[in-house]
């Protein structure tokens, strides 16, 4: 394992890169061990999915791990970001925690189960883009979908301290445009400022946010018991004494399962009609446009499925949780129609930062939740 994570964290997998020398790294190692590989790439070719099965049969489990990871621009390492470094107890390096640390246990599993007599198979699935939405994935989706068998389960890895996570919100990422007309600061109450739309606009979800907080849907297993609305981006303008006619705000809601997602999101259009209505007879062409750039569904296991006691069973733990970022577990359930839960080493309070690490500890863990789960495909689940 630990061999496999120095080759992963040494690719500069940053979603904005390609990702397919990994995968090919990933695909020699698999298929020297006779396992079975497909590689699914993108229209560049510079990227790809990866999907994998070893052992007979129909059903079996799904591992689930992403291969981009984010960027380091900006942060302060101390160590080197893409190299590992094992340290006090530590494997440092962009990506250990989220998730390329699970992706390296995944893999060292695979190659375990390619040496046993399974009764029931085991696969691997590697995307790539999930940092940027979950949008690499959904071609791997689709052939899935198309398969005449599908995985029984699915174990997404993300870093849950190795607890058994059942849910996470959905999330949906929106873009306001805003028109105005442009001129000269000096005369800029005979313009009108998009700016200031887009400000009104974010005003407007601040309000809905507040009033989502109080009286919306709750569930008090996530950290933050309700639907979010926040606004991410702001851009417009090309220097000050210039009116500026053109602003953009992007903004997401996370919604609880239940939450009418499109119900909020006229409401909001809803507001920005009230906004511009009142500016039409002197400013014809102002506007304020809510588009939908992307989203991904959220997951909501229920805690008594089968596949929660399944997993429970493999790590011990006697509960359950709920984790506040997103994953490709919903996809996989609701688009595949695969129970889904996530579990994996590390905690997501390192990821996304300088000196990123998942303890030795949690890869032992892992490796040993693996180690029972191919135990459990050898005796037939």
């Amino acid at each position: 394992m630990r061999d496999i994570l120095d080759r992963l964290v040494a690719f500069d997998t940053i979603s904005a890169n390609p990702n397919i020398a990994l995968m090919h790294y990933v695909r020699d190692l698999l298929e020297a061990a006779g396992v079975a590989v497909t590689l699914v790439p993108d229209a560049t070719g510079g990227k790809a999915n990866l999907y994998a099965t070893t052992g007979p049969g129909e059903g079996g489990v799904m591992l689930s791990g992403h291969t981009d990871v984010v960027p380091v621009e900006g942060q302060a390492w101390t160590k080197p970001p893409f190299a590992l470094t094992e340290s006090e107890g530590r494997y440092y390096g962009r990506g250990t925690a989220d998730m390329k640390g699970f992706v390296a246990c995944a893999i060292a599993a695979m190659l375990n189960a390619a040496r046993r007599p399974l009764k029931v198979p085991l696969h691997l699935a590697l995307s790539y883009d999930e940092e940027i939405g979950c949008m690499g994935v959904r071609s791997l989706i689709d052939m899935l979908a198309l398969a005449p068998v599908k995985p029984r389960f699915c174990i997404v890895g993300e870093p849950t301290a190795m607890q058994v996570a059942t849910g996470h919100k959905g999330k949906v990422a929106l873009r306001a445009t805003c028109i105005g007309r442009e001129g000269h600061s000096a005369l800029a109450p005979l313009a009108l400022n998009a700016l200031h739309l887009a400000a009104d606009f974010l005003n407007a979800v601040r309000r809905l946010q507040a009033e989502v907080a109080a009286t919306g849907l709750q569930d008090g297993d996530y950290d933050v018991p309700y639907t979010t609305l926040h606004v991410g981006k702001m851009s417009g303008g090309v220097q000050v004494n210039i009116v500026p006619n053109h602003a953009m705000m992007d903004f997401e809601i996370r919604s609880l399962a239940g939450e009418d997602v499109a119900g909020l999101i006229r409401r909001l259009e809803a507001e920005a009609e009230a906004i511009i209505a009142p500016l039409r007879a002197e400013f014809p062409e102002a506007a304020i446009r809510v588009e939908r750039l992307w989203d991904y569904p959220g997951l909501g296991t229920p805690p008594d499925a089968g596949v929660v006691n399944f997993v429970k069973g493999l790590t011990g733990a006697n509960g359950t949780i709920k984790v506040a970022f997103g994953t490709e577990g919903g996809l996989f359930d609701q688009r595949l129609g695969i129970p889904t839960v996530i579990c994996g080493p590390g905690s997501m309070a390192q990821g996304h930062k300088p000196d990123e690490f998942v303890s030795v500890e949690q890869m032992d863990l892992c490796q040993a939740m693996l180690g029972r789960l191919v135990d459990r495909l050898e005796a037939g689940l």
